[in-house]
């Protein structure tokens, strides 16, 4: 199948896809992109989000904290910190991924006092945490930042 790639999704857990698609939507930390066959070679940095692979048997999507996507001509490799199928996402794990993400926010506060990037960083991934919690139906009890 010419118009097809190969699709390889991983967390240091598991590995949670393996298989042809069409297409994979990434949520890039420099904005969301998709790749497709014959896609010129990059690497990017995940962000929270929605990753959604389509191929010749449907659609899956997958929860993304973190990571790296290599996008290759012939297919895409995901290496994923955190990620389950968007449809084993519960609140419980948002409630736990935004708890990290705002004690991550407070250390970098406490150790980067005055120093604007990490914090903004860290800010960056909580805001990103909750936008992705809104974004598939869960509650993100609105985090104080």
């Amino acid at each position: 199948m010419a118009d097809t790639m190969q699709f390889d999704l991983v967390s240091p857990e598991r590995r949670l896809a393996s298989m042809q698609v069409t297409s994979v939507q990434i949520p890039g930390a420099d904005g969301d992109l998709t790749a497709m066959a014959a896609h010129a070679p990059t690497i990017t940095t995940l962000r929270p989000g929605v990753l959604t692979a389509e191929g010749p048997e449907g659609t899956e999507d997958f929860v993304v904290t973190g990571g790296f996507a290599e996008i290759r001509a012939d297919g895409v490799s995901v290496l994923a910190e955190r990620a389950l199928p968007k449809g084993d996402m519960t609140q419980e794990h948002l409630d736990e991924m935004i708890e990290e993400a705002q004690a991550a926010y407070s250390k970098a506060k406490e150790v980067f006092e005055n120093e604007p990037g990490p914090v903004d960083d860290a800010a960056k991934l909580l805001a990103d945490m909750v936008a992705m919690g809104t974004h598939i139906g869960l509650d993100p009890k609105a985090a104080n930042l």
